[in-house]
């Protein structure tokens, strides 16, 4: 069975329609491939007018419009709707409500911002991934405050009822920017909360064309969540119809290495394990 729920169409920053990723889907033998588009709430005050985030407004056509594609996939994949939600601890509670009014398949839960100083209460966004220049600009005591606020972001969004799984952890590695300090502490928190919640994580495929080559999570990481019997998905994060199981093998393989013989998948918000043979 080959799954593949992190994507993202037009809707979002996508560049290609539902109805091309569908296509993608069937060419690469998915079984079942869910949408994933972005949905934020921007703290007030601290909106951005980023082009990669859906319209909030549009999140009512968005559903819709994917269950209606859903009854006509073609043949052989079977399509699950889902969204991305960005966790901010100031509108976690309107985007539960939002979310709330819908049908889902599934909810990943992301941290793509943090403050840019954890200790100013009007302190702007700092957005983790969108490019290196960012990174560079930082000290390296202030790249250590934006990991060590990001695990306790991810802390914080594995308690918060948000989400089922947690998208691309360890995201803040992208341009090979990495802590200088010991974090072991915050990330066995976060990783403690996400399975003390039962919420499940993924293998994002997509660092693998990132500037760290290297999967979300790392290995080490993916051996601290087997311990806790932390559930597992395998995603591509794809963005185009050619990706949406790019580097799977790998993907298998690291999970593998990290003591997993079973993934997961979503429907209706319900978990279902699956051996990875099946």
């Amino acid at each position: 069975m080959r799954i593949s729920y992190h994507n993202h169409t037009v809707w979002s920053d996508g560049t290609a329609t539902l109805a091309e990723m569908l296509a993608g889907a069937r060419a690469a033998g998915v079984d079942e491939f869910g949408l994933s588009d972005h949905f934020v709430l921007f703290p007030e005050g601290h909106g951005t007018d980023a082009g990669w985030i859906m319209p909030p407004e549009f999140l009512d056509a968005y559903v819709a419009t994917l269950w209606e594609a859903g009854e006509h996939a073609p043949e052989g994949v079977t399509l699950r709707v889902g969204v991305e939600a960005d966790y901010f601890p100031q509108t976690v509670e309107a985007a539960k409500a939002r979310l709330a009014r819908h049908r889902f398949d599934y909810i990943i839960g992301s941290v793509h911002f943090t403050a840019r100083d954890p200790d100013a209460a009007d302190s702007p966004l700092f957005p983790i991934d969108c490019a290196a220049g960012c990174w560079d600009a930082l000290t390296p005591d202030g790249r250590n405050a934006v990991w060590r606020q990001y695990w306790a972001r991810i802390r914080e969004l594995a308690a918060c009822g948000l989400c089922d799984f947690i998208g691309h952890l360890d995201l803040p590695k992208k341009f090979g920017h990495f802590p200088t300090i010991d974090l072991s502490a915050e990330i066995c928190e976060a990783l403690d909360a996400i399975a003390d919640h039962g919420l499940a994580i993924e293998i994002n495929t997509a660092g693998w064309q990132k500037p760290v080559r290297e999967a979300y999570p790392s290995l080490a990481l993916l051996r601290e969540a087997r311990r806790r019997d932390i559930p597992l998905l395998i995603n591509a994060d794809a963005h185009a119809p050619g990706d949406v199981a790019a580097d799977y093998d790998r993907a298998y393989a690291l999970a593998r290495a990290a003591g997993y013989t079973e993934l997961v998948r979503y429907v209706g918000r319900e978990r279902i394990g699956y051996r990875m043979d099946e």
